[in-house]
């Protein structure tokens, strides 16, 4: 193996580039893994690569929170991976030189068996975060494994909302999560509507909506009202537009609940209660990812969760293409691309 591989670096010119990067380094309670798929996230990676996320962030730094690698080496101490074991959440650790910005877009990366940190008693913050890496069973292809990053995540956040069967949830948004969102509301027995953009309203029709409203049309509040002629008990904003969440607010049950989901605006997300018909509640609450992993592998072998949907599973994009495919999903020409990280 050589000192080196490839990765995709966000610079400090608010480029993406593929660069040549040191091998990592693992530890006692590490362990290596060859990366093989990864996802793009069009939301919080392009914001990474602009230079706009809410957290301050070192560049250079390798990009990607939603890929996958089989473990190649294990440290002394590793005692719930083993070799050939496909591992979620990985990517290339901090360096001197560049970061880890989660590191996911490189062909090779780290593990943490925070299992066995756990066990022996270390500090919790030194494994809270690794609790995402999670053993991918030998039944789930590859290709599809990089999705069951994001539908944990969402899965967690709606089943944390509280939705549940009967309710007639809107789902704000035309992107992957909102997808998601909407295919687990549809699962759980809820009434779902989606205002998105035109272009993919046969998409999330696939994705379980009973109906989709084009939030450019100038009659929105007729078709909302049209669509949930006895209201709304949920409005889940995958977006983050505060002006979404005001047109709703009217169409709100009582006792519904908003659960603002996006980051777009969510610092200034300004929502003006008075509009609302009815006390309502806020969801201001997060997820937890890891705890939704074993049920999304179950929907998986059901076939209720489908990979196809989002990405191209026959053609993914190499590593040293990556640009442009972020170029692509600037454009929306795609929902996400599949990148193929093996070092062939």
């Amino acid at each position: 193996m050589n000192d080196t591989m490839l990765a995709a670096v966000v610079t400090p010119e608010k480029t993406l580039e593929v660069h040549s990067v040191p091998l990592p380094r693992f530890g006692p309670y590490e362990a290596l893994v060859a990366m093989r798929f990864g996802a793009t996230c069009a939301a919080t990676d392009q914001r990474v690569i602009d230079h706009g996320h809410r957290r301050p962030l070192r560049y250079p730094g390798i990009l990607g929170h939603e890929s996958v690698g089989r473990v190649i080496a294990v440290g002394e101490k590793v005692s719930s991976f083993a070799v050939g074991d496909l591992i979620t959440r990985v990517g290339a650790p901090d360096a001197e030189e560049i970061s880890s910005i989660w590191g996911g877009f490189a062909q090779y990366g780290v593990a943490r068996d925070w299992q066995a940190m756990e066990r022996d008693g270390l500090d919790k913050a030194l494994y809270a975060r690794s609790r995402v890496n999670k053993v991918v069973p030998p039944d789930i292809p590859e290709r599809v494994a990089p999705m069951i990053i994001t539908w944990r995540e969402t899965l967690s956040y709606v089943q944390r909302v509280g939705i549940r069967k009967g309710m007639r949830v809107l789902v704000a948004g035309s992107g992957a999560n909102a997808l998601a969102f909407t295919g687990h509301c549809a699962y759980a027995g809820a009434d779902v509507c989606v205002l998105g953009a035109p272009a993919r309203e046969a998409l999330f029709r696939r994705g379980g909506a009973r109906e989709y409203i084009d939030y450019h049309a100038g009659d929105v509040d007729a078709r909302l009202r049209a669509a949930f002629p006895h209201g709304i008990d949920c409005f889940l904003d995958a977006i983050g537009y505060p002006q979404n969440a005001n047109t709703v607010l009217p169409l709100l049950d009582p006792g519904a609940v908003v659960a603002v989901y996006g980051w777009h605006a969510r610092k200034d997300y300004g929502m003006n209660p008075f509009l609302a018909a009815h006390s309502f509640r806020v969801y201001c609450d997060g997820y937890d990812e890891p705890e939704t992993h074993d049920e999304v592998i179950r929907r998986i072998r059901e076939g209720v969760l489908d990979a196809s949907l989002y990405y191209d599973l026959n053609t993914p994009v190499p590593l040293v293409d990556i640009a442009s495919a972020f170029a692509d999903l600037r454009a929306r020409k795609a929902l996400k691309y599949l990148i193929d990280l093996r070092d062939t």
